[in-house]
């Protein structure tokens, strides 16, 4: 992926960390004794799709709102403002906990306990190579105007 020079500087897409990590937990479970939570199948789908759902959500509204106000979303990418409204309100990273709600719920959903206990790996890894990065850049880009929001705003939520 090319980088361009007033950007984050992340040269990998964050959906492929959490879609990376989903596939290997998956199939690293073909290979282990523990491949099941162990509860009926209509729970687990029923509580991975109520979580898959509001991750989707999340992620259009935020996604939606970052076209409205012709913000880049790839971090690849220029950040020509900070988006402040809609799920940006609540949280800084709405599309990252989006993205972790739909990994949670199709882990859950597909009966992998080995691919949900990688969710906090991926999480570190998206907190310290992505959003730390995101967050200096902001800062320096914006300055005051960063810091006041993320004074007022929780990073997940």
């Amino acid at each position: 992926m090319a980088v361009e020079p007033d950007s984050v500087g992340v040269r990998f897409p964050p959906p492929f960390v959490y879609s990376g990590a989903l596939l290997l937990g998956l199939v690293a479970e073909r290979f282990v004794t523990l491949r099941s939570f162990g509860i009926d199948w209509r729970l687990l789908v029923a509580t991975g799709a109520l979580l898959f759902v509001a991750g989707a959500a999340m992620m259009l509204a935020a996604a939606g709102l970052f076209r409205q106000l012709g913000i880049n979303a790839p971090p690849s990418r220029p950040t020509t403002q900070i988006a402040t409204t809609g799920p940006y309100r609540w949280s800084r990273n709405p599309m990252y906990l989006a993205m972790a709600l739909i990994y949670a719920g199709l882990a859950i959903s597909l009966d992998g306990p080995i691919a949900l206990a990688m969710l906090p790996l991926v999480l570190i890894t998206i907190q310290t190579q992505v959003i730390a990065r995101e967050e200096r850049y902001l800062e320096a880009k914006f300055g005051e105007e960063y810091r006041s929001y993320k004074a007022r705003v929780r990073r997940w939520f």
